[in-house]
């Protein structure tokens, strides 16, 4: 029992560590951010990061490998509830949308990747391509079910993704702005993507 609940313990601080690096990264960007401003963050000392990382670029890799784990998870739930392929698109959306600036944000913004050392720098590539792929899979799901009108969907899937993906930019933790977010982001981004619009 007292390894499960010091497990615990890690997990939940490193979770902390993670958000807390993240809101720095995403503000002040890869070379503008030293372990020592996170750590300020969280009011612990220097030393006490490297209880959880080596280094600055372990850090940054442990932000990108949990915004792909949320972003695979949103994916998943999104899939698995079933429905035609906009429903589908919409579910994530919304599921997308709310990690991006609810309780498991902030996350990460993948905008230093070429920071990453070369093993890290490949795996987080093909996560992301990966996560790519499934989303355009969904769109051409939607387009051959009829909810989803024709379109390119790497094009349309970039530009989807990108705007979702930037949110952590701009918004810095307002509670009213992260409502309007989750109400109205999923929408504006599907409306263009409903077959029913050509009509």
């Amino acid at each position: 029992m007292a390894g499960s609940a010091e497990e615990t313990r890690f997990s939940l601080q490193k979770d902390r560590m993670l958000r807390a690096a993240a809101l720095c990264f995403n503000q002040k960007g890869y070379s503008g951010t030293s372990l020592k401003d996170v750590a300020g963050h969280l009011s612990l000392t220097d030393a006490a990061l490297y209880y959880y990382v080596r280094n600055k670029e372990e850090l940054v890799y442990l932000c990108y490998l949990r915004a792909a784990e949320l972003g695979k998870a949103a994916l998943a739930t999104a899939i698995g509830q079933g429905g035609n392929g906009l429903d589908k698109v919409r579910r994530y959306l919304e599921l997308h949308s709310e990690f991006m600036v609810g309780d498991p944000g902030p996350v990460a913004i993948m905008s230093e990747i070429p920071s990453l050392k070369p093993d890290h720098r490949d795996e987080i590539l093909a996560l992301s391509r990966a996560h790519s792929a499934r989303f355009e899979a969904l769109l051409e799901e939607g387009i051959a079910d009829g909810s989803i009108r024709p379109c390119d969907v790497r094009m349309t899937g970039n530009a989807i993704m990108g705007a979702l993906n930037w949110i952590p930019k701009w918004h810095h933790g307002d509670p009213d702005v992260a409502r309007q977010v989750i109400a109205t982001f999923p929408g504006i981004l599907s409306s263009g993507l409903s077959a029913e619009a050509e009509s």
